[in-house]
C-alpha cells in the first residue's frame, strides 16, 4: 500500500510538471513571437507616437506617484518585474475562490498585457506577461516603465491616458492635479467602467478611501490628510 502511495504522488508530481512545463513553453513562445514582430524600442516609439500628449515621470505629482505604487504594486521600485510575494498571495486567493479574480501583477506586468497582449485572463497569456515584464524591465529604468505605464492605462469614459484623464475629469493637466484628485484618479484602472466617477460616483469615492487607506499603511500620508480628503468626498 505505501509503495502504491508512493507511486502515485510521484505520478501526480510529474503530470503537474508536464502540465506547468507545457505552460510555460506556450508561454514563452507567446512573448518570443510579440518581442520578435515589436520590439521594445519600437513599442516606445509607437506609445510615444500614439498619446495624445505624453506625460514623462518628472511631470507627475508626487502625490499621484504614490497612490498608483500604494494600491497597484508598493514593491515596483525594488522588485525585478515580477513581485513573487504578490504572485503567491493571489495564487492562494484564486484556489480558495476558484477562479483567476487575483492576479498579483506589478506595474511592469501590467504594462506589458496593456502594450502586448490580450486582456483575457489565461494562464499562457500570464506567463508571457511575465517574461515581457523581464525585458522591459532590462531595457527601461523603473522611471520609464512607469511613465509608459500611466500613458497607456484606460481611466474611463474614453481617457486611455494619465493626460486625457487629469484634463477629461478636472480640466486640469497632470501636474496641477491635488491630492484629492490624485488619489481619486489612482484607483480608477483596477475596474474602469466601475470606479469611473461620471458612471458610479459613489464607488468611484469607495476606490478612492480604499487608495487612501493603502497609501496611509505605506506612511505616503498621514490619517489627518486622509481625513481631510475623505471629509471632500
Amino acid at each position: 500500500m505505501k509503495k502504491f502511495i508512493k507511486r502515485l504522488i510521484i505520478l501526480v508530481i510529474l503530470i503537474i510538471m508536464i502540465v506547468a512545463g507545457t505552460f510555460i513553453y506556450q508561454g514563452y513562445s507567446l512573448y518570443k513571437e510579440a518581442i520578435e514582430e515589436m520590439s521594445i524600442e519600437q513599442k516606445i516609439e509607437e506609445i510615444k507616437d500614439e498619446a495624445t500628449e505624453y506625460i514623462k515621470y518628472e511631470q507627475l505629482p508626487e502625490d499621484y506617484i504614490n497612490a498608483v505604487i500604494a494600491v497597484e504594486d508598493r514593491r515596483f521600485f525594488s522588485h525585478n518585474g515580477v513581485d513573487a510575494i504578490s504572485i503567491i498571495r493571489a495564487i492562494a486567493k484564486d484556489i480558495q475562490t476558484r477562479s483567476l479574480a487575483e492576479g498579483g501583477s506589478t506595474i511592469t506586468q501590467q504594462l506589458a498585457k496593456n502594450v502586448y497582449f490580450t486582456q483575457k485572463k489565461e494562464m499562457t497569456r500570464k506567463i508571457a506577461e511575465i517574461f515581457m515584464a523581464f525585458e522591459f524591465e532590462k531595457e527601461c529604468t523603473k522611471e520609464e516603465i512607469f511613465e509608459l505605464y500611466i500613458n497607456t492605462i484606460y481611466f474611463g469614459d474614453g481617457y486611455y491616458c494619465i493626460y486625457d484623464a487629469s484634463n477629461g475629469y478636472f480640466d486640469k493637466m497632470p501636474n496641477e492635479m491635488n491630492l484629492y484628485e490624485c488619489t481619486l484618479l489612482a484607483g480608477i484602472p483596477n475596474a474602469p467602467s466601475v470606479y469611473s466617477p461620471t458612471v458610479n460616483p459613489e464607488l468611484a469615492k469607495q476606490r478612492q478611501a480604499q487608495v487612501l487607506g493603502k497609501m496611509i499603511k505605506y506612511k505616503f500620508i498621514t490619517q489627518e490628510m486622509a481625513d481631510k480628503i475623505l471629509n471632500e468626498m
